[in-house]
């Protein structure tokens, strides 16, 4: 099992920046991949970012805005978002597992407000 959760959420102006914590516990070892997805009102849960051995990977939508990276020291994975626009808010959750299967344990979300 391997437990995540994540912080740093909040609320902030169309061009503000926040940086987003996943902090892992349990058998991470057996989870080497670590993603992003987020979910706004009224929509389905996407994709935003994953990271692994063999590099990062961005949703179209976010490239070149959020940067995914990873501090195994600490066991916590960051989501850093700038240029943040409205399109933005929803609640963005983190994903541990396998590359056939990265969606195997979810955090409890933390939400994510970006006003015009």
């Amino acid at each position: 099992q391997v437990q995540l959760v994540e912080s740093g959420g909040g609320s902030v102006q169309a061009g503000g920046s926040l940086r987003l914590s996943c902090t892992m516990s349990g058998r991470t070892f057996s989870s080497p991949v670590i993603a992003w997805f987020r979910q706004a009102p009224g929509k389905e849960r996407e994709f935003v970012a994953r990271i692994m051995w063999s590099g990062e990977y961005y949703a179209d939508s976010v490239k070149g805005r959020f940067t995914i990276s990873r501090d195994s020291a600490k066991n916590t994975v960051y989501l850093q978002m700038n240029s943040l626009k409205p399109e933005d808010t929803a609640v963005y959750y983190c994903a541990a597992g396998t590359p056939m299967r990265v969606d195997e344990y979810w955090g409890q979300g933390t939400q994510v407000t970006v006003s015009s």
